[in-house]
């Protein structure tokens, strides 16, 4: 039997995965992360990207996270995201149109500062959505 640890995958209005995971990779606020069971305990923020995941079965599952929090403790993990998706739920048009929209208003000379950081938080976003629909493609 693969050792595992418990995954919990939440945001604000669902819970999105809760189970055993063999192994854990998120996009954490300094770089990439890899979690297997028995890593030391951590607390980080989390930047616009995805959470992967593979079962105690084997399967690869991936969760679009638009930032939050990740908690891991000796036997469970926990992700507290602002949002989160099954990446086969996301929509890669509405994604690309998003891109677009920020990119254009982050190139507007009219932009205020506070204009142009919500712009890049649309486009960081979108840009890991885009991400996690081409990785589901592989």
């Amino acid at each position: 039997m693969a050792l595992t640890v418990q995954l919990d995958v939440v945001s604000a209005e669902q819970s999105v995965f809760s189970g055993e995971a063999a192994s854990i990779q998120v996009t954490g606020s300094e770089g990439e992360l890899g979690i297997h069971p028995g890593h030391a305990p951590l607390l980080t923020g989390l930047k616009p990207g995805m959470v992967r995941y593979v079962t105690k079965d084997g399967n690869e599952e991936i969760i679009y996270v638009a930032g939050g929090t990740l908690e891991v403790q000796p036997k469970t993990v926990t992700v507290l995201a602002d949002v989160a998706m099954r990446g086969e739920d996301l929509d890669e048009q509405a994604a690309e149109e998003s891109r677009r929209e920020a990119q254009a208003q982050m190139d507007s000379t009219s932009a205020t500062e506070l204009d142009h950081h919500a712009a890049a938080v649309q486009l960081a976003e979108a840009i890991a959505q885009l991400r996690v629909i081409r990785q589901l493609r592989k």
